[in-house]
């Protein structure tokens, strides 16, 4: 056999190998987040507050405990968590957000919240219903650059 087709045959086994790994850590993590998932629905508790802030910030500027900070992966420390500060009771405490409902928690204004321990799981307004936000999702230069082509040509009417 000549040399390239064995060095197919090495990159195809790799290949095959990497699939298969990431097949197992795959089904590793899927079970773990299920079984993070029974704990967060066995401890979570309805509370109404005031929502001061909301705002996606690293976890060491969020002013959480220095406990939940040092349980956290070390790469998941540098990362930006949604972050919630709430008046809870008599207390201003910080609330990590779950990130589907991030954006339609409203900001200084009383709502009945889901909590978990520090994990904010769901809102509700407490008087009346909360607005519910437009998905703007940012647009990207190629699509921003066609968009000012077409309105200059006329093919699109200009807003």
């Amino acid at each position: 056999m000549s040399t390239l087709t064995w060095i197919l045959l090495i990159v195809l086994a790799v290949l095959i190998i990497g699939v298969v790994v990431l097949y197992f850590l795959g089904k590793k993590a899927q079970k773990r987040q299920a079984e993070q998932q029974k704990q967060i629905d066995a401890y979570k508790q309805t509370v109404s507050m005031l929502v001061i802030d909301k705002k996606r910030m690293k976890l060491k500027d969020a002013g959480l405990p220095q406990a939940v900070i040092d349980g956290t992966p070390k790469l998941l420390r540098r990362s930006k968590l949604p972050i919630v500060k709430a008046k809870v009771g008599p207390q201003i405490v910080s609330l990590v957000c779950d990130e589907k409902i991030f954006d339609i928690v409203p900001v200084k204004k009383e709502v009945k919240a889901t909590v978990s321990g520090i994990y904010l799981t769901g809102v509700k307004g407490l008087r009346g219903s909360l607005p519910v936000p437009e998905n703007r999702k940012k647009k990207g230069w190629f699509r921003r650059n066609i968009e000012k082509l077409q309105e200059k040509a006329g093919a699109k009417p200009v807003k």
